[in-house]
């Protein structure tokens, strides 16, 4: 395996499903993904849940995904194991979306994929994930385009045209001397 810092998109990582089954990411090629450190006793779970579950409903046929992440690095709020988290999120919030192995999004232990996102789009006081419902949006190449705080409701980030409408990677050049111009901008789905 390639390590972190050769990697140059999200695709580049294998993951452990809640299962512990391996999930190449590269399934996702083509996909405009939310990436979400989740927790089932926070503060902020019962609104994030029940948009995050809006929000794939409204955009799941349209290649979109959400990516949920378990981790118990925030005041011990995901204690529960893999079978207990998938029951509390499918059961109580109705997730449809995928949901992964617990991991650690900080210190020495962060899960690749984590070190990966940080490094991409570092955070208004630093890398480090401060809170349980960090988000990252993930353009259809893998690319990290932006991203939000915890208390950032998932719903408010399907208002902006430029995250889901359109995104850079899908912005068609053609050379005109030595500059690229903007020739096309196609809509994401």
């Amino acid at each position: 395996m390639a390590s972190q810092s050769s990697k140059g998109s999200v695709h580049d990582f294998t993951v452990k499903d809640a299962r512990g089954n391996d999930v190449d990411l590269s399934i996702y090629k083509g996909k405009v993904l939310l990436i979400v450190n989740v927790a089932s006793q926070c503060g902020l779970t019962n609104s994030n849940y029940t948009e995050l579950s809006k929000l794939y409903e409204q955009y799941k046929d349209q290649g979109f995904e959400i990516l949920a992440f378990p981790c118990n690095q925030f005041g011990g709020q995901e204690p529960g194991n893999n079978e207990q988290i998938l029951e509390f999120a499918c059961t109580r919030f109705k997730a449809e979306y995928p949901i992964f192995d617990k991991v650690d999004v900080n210190g020495e232990k962060a899960a690749p994929i984590y070190k990966f996102l940080k490094s991409s789009k570092g955070g208004l006081f630093g890398d480090s994930i401060k809170w349980n419902f960090s988000k990252f949006l993930v353009d259809k190449e893998g690319h990290v385009v932006d991203r939000y705080a915890p208390t950032t409701s998932p719903l408010s980030i399907e208002v902006s045209p430029v995250n889901f409408m359109y995104f850079a990677t899908d912005i068609v050049t053609r050379e005109s001397g030595n500059e690229n111009i903007p020739r096309e901008i196609k809509p994401w789905n």
